[in-house]
């Protein structure tokens, strides 16, 4: 890669990382180009011609992160309730207030709808293959509804509820969802 596209480069991931920051700190409408491009050093124009609107760049931050969240959501263990918790709070610990932020912001802001439906599409997929060896012996509603119930336990909410509303620890927290699992799978 020459130094001109390294340059490039770069200045994209700057945007990225400043767009990031703003739109988990400040509701959507609050976030403006302006004070995204301060904050990666550059001009407004710069990130109009690289990413477009501030849905455009919106987008392009959640499909940055959503690769993220799939790497690392994706190392859960497949029928291992206890690594699928671990896997689950490590995930929320590092993204779970940004993801209620974004949820708060979902039915005013159509950018930020399309952006939690593919977590929630996300998530919904890691329900489904984490927890395959219970739903694989089940077919259709009683697989839907245990399906349904995972999907609310292991939901960022159900952490949220725990974690901030009922201030548990991390540990405790972890036993709560894996003892309403079990329940469930028992």
């Amino acid at each position: 890669m020459g130094a001109r596209a390294e340059a490039a480069k770069k200045t994209g991931e700057r945007i990225l990382e400043a767009a990031l920051e703003r739109f988990t700190a400040a509701h959507f409408d609050e976030v403006t180009l302006d004070s995204i491009a301060e904050h990666a050093g550059v001009t407004v124009q710069t990130v109009i011609r690289r990413f477009g609107s501030k849905e455009d760049l919106l987008s392009a931050v959640a499909q940055s992160q959503l690769e993220e969240v799939a790497e690392q959501r994706g190392r859960a263990p497949v029928g291992d309730v206890s690594g699928a918790v671990a896997n689950l709070v490590d995930h929320y610990e590092e993204f779970g207030n940004i993801a209620m932020h974004l949820l708060r912001q979902e039915t005013r802001v159509e950018a930020l709808a399309e952006v939690t439906a593919k977590g929630k599409h996300l998530h919904d997929q890691w329900v489904r293959t984490v927890f395959a060896p219970w739903l694989d012996q089940l077919e259709g509603v009683t697989r839907e509804r245990l399906h349904a119930q995972l999907v609310t336990v292991c939901d960022v909410y159900s952490w949220h509820l725990l974690r901030q509303h009922r201030e548990l620890s991390r540990h405790q927290t972890e036993l709560a969802l894996k003892e309403l699992l079990e329940g469930i799978l028992s």
